[in-house]
């Protein structure tokens, strides 16, 4: 353990070092970590540097403007990827039965948009539930990250027993290839994903959305960037579009930012 002192000059210039260390990356790779929260995203970094051996994070900024590889293991260990096929079932379940059909009864070409689509399971999943009610070929599913190397792993489409657990057997049987104790997604369903990468906080978005899926992706931001996160997706959804978010992530006055809750963790665009 690292004692960072009492005193506060030795509090002054670890925050002024960790501050630097933001502006820095933020010069060097157009990421901006301080919209996320800070206690959670320093003892990130504080891990990361000193299992380098570093310091501060001065001497890890040095490492990784030095080292390419390193600074791709870092912006990948930045980015949150813990996904699963069908997570939090019940809520795909109101997605399914309710939110889709409705969706669908006005416009069967849907725009969806899986936003912070980690390693691709999300928008695999939701390419599956619409292929229930339309044609894949009628499909076009825009999935986007920050992170590169789980866009990859995405587009390659090989995945555990663990993650695929919660797809019903008939959607397995008809979308994966089991090879060893790994599922491949098949070239069909692959089809109907375009990968892109996307910073949600810093890049315009899409318009006329009619779902957008973004979920356990804000609880890592801070107040301010939630808060600009959801008038951006309430600006690219249509009139009456949902924005479908975490279990952890509920938004308390949707009002505020031109929503209505249609259930749990589903909100509205409210249609003027």
């Amino acid at each position: 353990m690292i004692l960072l002192g009492s005193s506060e000059e030795k509090r002054g210039k670890t925050m002024n070092d960790y501050e630097q260390f933001i502006a820095n990356i933020k010069r060097k790779t157009g990421i901006d970590l301080s919209q996320y929260k800070e206690a959670q995203m320093k003892r990130r970094l504080t891990s990361l540097y000193e299992k380098k051996g570093c310091q501060s994070f001065a001497e890890y900024f040095h490492l990784l403007n030095e080292d390419m590889n390193l600074l791709n293991e870092f912006l990948d260990r930045m980015t949150i990827n813990v996904s699963e096929f069908y997570r939090n079932p019940g809520r795909w379940k109101v997605l399914e039965k309710r939110i889709l059909p409705r969706l669908l009864a006005s416009n069967k070409k849907l725009k969806v948009w899986s936003a912070g689509c980690s390693t691709g399971e999300e928008p695999y999943t939701v390419a599956m539930m619409l292929s229930r009610y339309i044609p894949l070929t009628g499909l076009s599913i825009l999935a986007t990250d920050l992170d590169e190397n789980a866009l990859q792993k995405a587009k390659r489409g090989v995945y555990s027993e663990r993650s695929v657990a919660e797809v019903p057997t008939l959607e397995r049987q008809r979308f994966f290839t089991k090879e060893g104790e790994f599922y491949t997604v098949n070239e069909k369903l692959k089809r109907t994903i375009i990968f892109k990468k996307l910073d949600l906080l810093a890049e315009p978005f899409d318009t006329n959305v009619d779902l957008i899926i973004c979920r356990n992706v804000m609880i890592y931001f801070t107040e301010e960037a939630k808060d600009t996160l959801y008038q951006k997706f309430n600006a690219a959804l249509k009139p009456g579009g949902v924005l479908f978010v975490g279990s952890t992530e509920q938004i308390f006055n949707p009002k505020q930012y031109g929503f209505e809750t249609e259930d749990t963790f589903f909100y509205r665009k409210i249609e003027q």
